[in-house]
């Protein structure tokens, strides 16, 4: 059976639900081999989780330049694992970062890419939504190894109770990959909230809020939701840009997204509307977010989503 690498997604390894899903869908092309970068006791301790969810190799690659450099040296590790290995296929988040990886590791290996995909079957063709999400298409790489970049909450994570095997790699980023380098990193405050793109809740708030997100918010944590906002409340300074959802935003694909206050611009809908269920929340009937939604409510957010809040901790 083939391998089918996986490129992990962790925080001090800490490993996220987007690489459990990657494993899923690994799990039903191949043998899914997990791609760590990261020290060797931050690998060991992922090791245990990333076999639960189908792994049975984790390879490491430990070279300090795959964390002090920018996306280059990453994509090397991965044309260098094609060529040795051989898999059926690459598998990676498709984050601002994963798709770029993907992108130059697909012209370093000639291979084809696939981003943004929301399905993936066992011979790695794809579903994804192209033109600002106005359609969506089947594809498959015609050349090379596949190289795919899945949208986080595509598919659910399968639990395969494996045992993964740790195993080192030998790397070493050129000199040519090391042209831009990381300065410095801020720890983003923690909101308590999940994070946005993995979420399988997000509640966004529009230009209808006037700046005032409480209600917005109140019935996030009502959910155990995350927060988005579209490009007019962020442009307006309302909330932080890293909380945007669109397509100059973040692409979010959760199994329940909530849209108060929104009119629906396509700007807004290339960023959302894979999502598998979505509820608007507008004073205006003929907004066009409602064309888009499985469930309308007509009416102000601020009497509407405080009266859900209430109800839902009712049942809490």
């Amino acid at each position: 059976m083939s391998e089918v690498l996986v490129l992990v997604d962790h925080v001090d390894g800490n490993v996220q639900k987007s690489t459990f899903e990657l494993l899923a869908i690994a799990q039903q092309s191949g043998e899914p081999v997990a791609v760590f970068v990261g020290s060797d006791d931050q690998a060991q301790n992922a090791a245990a989780p990333l076999g639960q969810y189908g792994a049975t190799k984790v390879l490491v690659a430990s070279d300090p330049a795959l964390n002090e450099y920018l996306v280059a040296p990453k994509a090397e590790l991965l044309a260098q694992l094609i060529s040795e290995r051989q898999p059926a296929g690459v598998l990676v988040s498709s984050t601002a970062e994963g798709k770029e990886i993907a992108g130059r590791t697909a012209i370093k290996s000639g291979s084809g890419v696939i981003t943004d995909a929301v399905e993936v079957e066992a011979d790695f063709t794809a579903t994804q939504s192209v033109f600002a999400g106005a359609y969506t298409v089947t594809g498959k790489v015609t050349k090379g190894t596949p190289i795919v970049a899945v949208k986080p909450n595509s598919v659910s994570p399968v639990e395969a109770g494996a045992q993964a095997a740790v195993e080192a790699v030998n790397f070493t980023a050129s000199d040519a990959a090391k042209t831009a380098r990381i300065v410095s990193v801020e720890e983003k405050p923690s909101s308590g909230r999940p994070n946005l793109t993995e979420a399988p809740i997000v509640v966004s708030g529009g230009r209808g809020t006037g700046g005032d997100f409480g209600p917005v918010e109140a019935l996030a944590d009502s959910l155990g939701a995350a927060v988005g906002a579209s490009r007019a409340a962020v442009d307006a300074g309302w909330y932080p840009h890293s909380s945007q959802v669109g397509q100059t935003g973040k692409v979010v694909s959760p199994q329940l997204y909530v849209a108060a206050g929104i009119s629906g611009a396509i700007q807004h809908r290339a960023g959302m509307q894979t999502s598998k269920n979505i509820v608007a929340v507008n004073k205006d009937a003929e907004a066009p977010i409602f064309e888009l939604a499985d469930y309308g409510v007509v009416g102000d957010l601020f009497n509407v989503l405080p009266q859900a809040t209430e109800a839902i901790n009712a049942r809490k």
